[in-house]
């Protein structure tokens, strides 16, 4: 007679596993891959812990344990990762969207929504280092007639967002280009200028989590020997690209906060700075407005 295994064995087996493998988050990790395969929600698990899987079920899951006990992040071997209420396409030529970002998103937003209602136009923002089109895509999506252009250095990371605009019915208001920071935006002019840009130390990379170091792309995380190389060049240049009361929101890391700030106040077309914290009290974003 074959071995029955419940949900719930099943989910305590797993997340002993994962504990062993130096998994972060065992359990919930757990509960995702398997409403994943179930196509169910995470509530269904917990109402049916006595309900046996099919040899199926088991052997699909048995898959899905070994990507990620190799460390392979749930996103990726789900291939999509909600944010902000978005379903978002990813792959191993785009970072997985984080909560930290929402901090980035929510300012735009609302400093776009208010001067759509000033001016009566509707925004028109760039987003550089778009990846899979997170920053872009959840602003347009929450701020009605707005539209963006994106710039990803990497044409698989453009392509991927293209498909993530496209399943969000949201392709006719914006437009792709593949190319170097601003250089493929010459000439134009936004309300504001976002990017969540790579700005890990080069010496830090190999200490990151083996999910970031070993799965995700390393050009979308290597700032240069302090982190700030990408802040510098959009510092220097996208001020000139903003118009008139417009500003540039910057995601940065963890203690570089006071150095952009001072990298923004540098350039003479930068009136005023802010600094946003995230959900951690953590100087998350900073804000230039042009003066």
């Amino acid at each position: 007679m074959a071995e029955v295994w419940t949900i719930g064995r099943l989910l305590k087996w797993t997340e002993q596993f994962f504990s062993a493998k130096g998994i972060e988050n065992p359990r919930l990790d757990a509960e995702v891959l398997l409403v994943h395969l179930l196509k169910k929600e995470r509530i269904y698990l917990y109402v049916h812990f006595d309900e046996p899987l099919e040899m199926r079920e088991l052997a699909a899951f048995r898959e899905l344990v070994r990507k990620r006990a190799a460390h392979i992040p749930v996103a990726l071997i789900l291939g999509e990762k909600e944010f902000m209420g978005l379903r978002l396409s990813v792959t191993e030529a785009t970072l997985v969207p984080r909560p930290d970002t929402e901090i980035l998103v929510q300012a735009a937003i609302d400093r776009l929504k208010t001067r759509q209602e000033e001016t009566g136009v509707p925004a028109h923002f760039a987003d550089i280092g778009t990846g899979t089109g997170a920053v872009a895509l959840a602003v347009l999506h929450y701020l009605a007639k707005s539209t963006a252009e994106t710039v990803d250095i990497s044409s698989a990371a453009c392509e991927v967002a293209q498909r993530n605009a496209a399943a969000l019915a949201l392709t006719d208001r914006i437009t792709f280009h593949t190319g170097d920071l601003l250089a493929p935006l010459a000439g134009k002019t936004f309300d504001a200028i976002l990017s969540n840009p790579p700005y890990i130390p080069d010496a830090d990379i190999a200490s990151l989590a083996p999910e970031v170091q070993r799965f995700e792309p390393h050009a979308a995380l290597s700032g240069g020997a302090d982190g700030l190389d990408f802040y510098r060049r959009l510092t220097k240049d996208a001020p000139a690209m903003l118009e008139a009361g417009g500003f540039m929101a910057l995601e940065v890391g963890i203690h570089q906060a006071k150095a952009v700030v001072a990298l923004m106040k540098a350039n003479p077309r930068i009136g005023r700075t802010e600094i946003l914290r995230d959900y951690a009290g953590i100087e998350r974003v900073v804000v230039g407005w042009r003066g």
